[in-house]
């Protein structure tokens, strides 16, 4: 089927830049993550298992990272909620952080 030539596909782009505006972690934390990745992919050469080791572990530190990160993010959700029922504006709002979260783990 022909595309519309009437017809705008503005929401794509719009919602990948929402996606974007989103991000899973500070850029000071992504700063020190990657910063430590190099440091262990420069040690690989002098000592592989330590290397490998390392590696486990810094990843095990940034799925921690994320998880605190989704922690705080529900904590704040609830506490804005624990006064009544939430407006459908502020359940939209929250829709759009989880929709771009979500989106964020898959692209990762």
């Amino acid at each position: 089927m022909a595309a519309d030539p009437g017809r705008t596909t503005e929401a794509a782009p719009e919602r990948r830049d929402e996606d974007e505006a989103q991000t899973l972690f500070d850029n000071v934390d992504v700063d020190r993550f990657r910063d430590s990745w190099q440091g262990i992919q420069t040690a690989f050469v002098d000592d592989p298992q330590r290397a490998v080791k390392e590696a486990d572990e810094l990843v095990a530190v940034v799925i921690q990272n994320l998880a605190t990160t989704f922690a705080d993010h529900k904590k704040e959700l609830e506490s804005a909620w624990s006064h009544g029922e939430p407006a459908t504006e502020d359940l939209r709002i929250a829709l759009r952080r989880y929709r771009s979260f979500f989106n964020q783990l898959l692209k990762a």
